[in-house]
């Protein structure tokens, strides 16, 4: 299903004559890479041996650099000081065709951050920065020069670094709002006032919690507090994003969730949420849904955590992972000569193997909720899938509307799902006896005895387990409507 964005990645968001303007907080980022093994005499501390060091774009920079390496044109706003770092952040602004232009040189240092790491463990963070930047009228006017020349979208990056004070906020989104351009804006704090009238906030659930004032964690009324901000500031949306639980798409009366990409191995989030601001942007430049800009969003987050330190994500890395996505849905489908040895690879793995059957006919949210519950019981959820005369002599000739092949192509998409066999038999048994599953799984509308396979699975110490279905949801109701 997300092959989709591959085309309007190739072809740059469809962004030419277009361009996006970051306002805010700009960092280096500099990396100190080093082995710890031994204490220090001196005092209870590691020494680092240093092995090597590198400079990143931090903070509205990397958003920048994000932005510019989807395609977009890029422009950057912020303040530097007239040190050395300035010189090397906009020489990796340059190399990443981020124009800086923008970048307004104060009487400040331009704020660093150094980390030092050991393998992949980051051990202290030194920070040199000026959190009260000074900035004139003639600062303001150049900004508000610059949305005048009309970007095609603002993204603020609001690191709490004092650049983006309330004053300026608002100057930036009345100005924007007057003009009809979207902002998107990552904020901090909680004063929500800052941000009245802004198109998005994506904050991470942290920063929700603290927007909100609220000092539990609760879902329910976290959900309703961010439903009231958008009403009462003039918030199109809130996109709250929640890592592994992906991201919370949140207007004035409906909230909804963009399921996160496959967990990956995480080695850093830093940055992450720089990654989905500016993925998001590009994908409303293209004029994507909403929803659709924040599924690609989640693909290039998930592709930034995998990274050591803040790294832009670049289009053809997305695409990259979407192909590969793709080809392991369709090496989902097992055929009857692979089995031996993918059923010898999950045991050797240790995994514990559940098997759930049916003929999943036009798919509709009872069968993704099922699966979703089946999955949360089992390492590996295996599905048994009636083929079209399976199907034709349970249900009748008219059945089914949807051929074998691409039923089973659909359900490979789920990630619930982990692989899908085709059975020929009216029922599955033979399957069940030659995979042996530890759990056997079917809906609630089943009593335990009238399962297929119920006695054979206790044979061998399986269990069967039953799953609450959704009331009213059904493939044959599906098909009398439409008939």
């Amino acid at each position: 299903m997300k092959q989709k964005y591959t085309d309007i990645i190739k072809n740059k968001f469809n962004s030419k004559g277009q361009w996006g303007l970051v306002i805010g907080d700009v960092m280096l980022d500099k990396y100190i890479f080093g082995e710890v093994t031994r204490i220090s005499p001196e005092a209870p501390v590691p020494i680092l041996e240093k092995q090597s060091e590198s400079y990143r774009m931090g903070g509205a920079a990397n958003v920048a650099a994000n932005l510019a390496g989807l395609g977009i044109k890029t422009f950057l706003c912020g303040i530097v000081g007239g040190d050395h770092n300035a010189q090397l952040l906009k020489d990796l602004l340059k190399n990443k065709s981020v124009n800086h232009q923008g970048l307004i040189k104060g009487k400040t240092l331009t704020t660093t951050k150094t980390r030092i790491i050991s393998g992949q463990q980051q051990i202290v963070r030194i920070d040199e920065e000026d959190a009260s930047p000074l900035i004139s009228p003639m600062d303001i006017k150049k900004i508000m020069g610059l949305i005048s020349k009309k970007p095609s979208i603002i993204i603020l990056s609001d690191y709490a670094k004092g650049f983006l004070s309330f004053v300026l906020t608002q100057k930036i989104i009345k100005l924007a709002n007057k003009l009809h351009i979207q902002v998107l804006v990552d904020p901090k704090g909680n004063d929500i006032e800052r941000y009245a009238g802004a198109t998005i906030l994506t904050p991470n659930k942290k920063e929700a919690l603290e927007l909100t004032s609220t000092d539990i964690n609760d879902d329910t009324l976290l959900d309703k507090r961010l439903k009231l901000l958008c009403s009462k500031h003039k918030l199109q949306y809130i996109a709250m994003t929640q890592g592994s639980q992906g991201i919370k798409l949140i207007g004035s009366k409906n909230s909804c969730v963009i399921p996160a990409t496959e967990l990956k191995q995480v080695f850093d989030v830093s940055g992450a949420g720089d990654t989905v601001i500016a993925a998001l942007a590009a994908g409303l430049i293209g004029k994507m849904t909403i929803h659709d800009a924040l599924e690609l969003a989640n693909i290039a987050a998930g592709i930034a955590i995998t990274k050591v330190g803040t790294v832009p994500v670049e289009g053809h890395e997305i695409i990259k992972e979407i192909e590969i996505e793709h080809s392991q849905q369709i090496n989902k489908i097992i055929k009857p000569v692979q089995m031996e040895s993918y059923l010898s690879d999950l045991r050797t793995a240790g995994s514990k193997i559940g098997f759930t059957n049916g003929c999943f006919d036009i798919l509709h949210a009872g069968h993704v909720s099922y699966l979703e519950r089946a999955k949360s019981k089992v390492d590996h959820l295996i599905l048994g899938l009636n083929s079209d005369a399976s199907v034709r002599g349970l249900k009748g000739p008219s059945r089914p509307v949807v051929n074998q092949e691409d039923r089973a192509r659909v359900l490979c998409s789920l990630e619930s799902v982990d692989a899908v066999i085709i059975f020929e038999e009216n029922t599955p048994i033979k399957l069940i006896q030659k995979i042996r599953p530890d759990l056997l799984i079917k809906g609630s509308d089943y009593k335990v005895h009238e399962v297929v396979g119920n006695k054979e699975v206790k044979k061998w110490g399986g269990k069967v387990e039953l799953v609450e279905l959704l009331a009213g949801r059904s493939s044959s109701n599906i098909i009398k409507k439409m008939s």
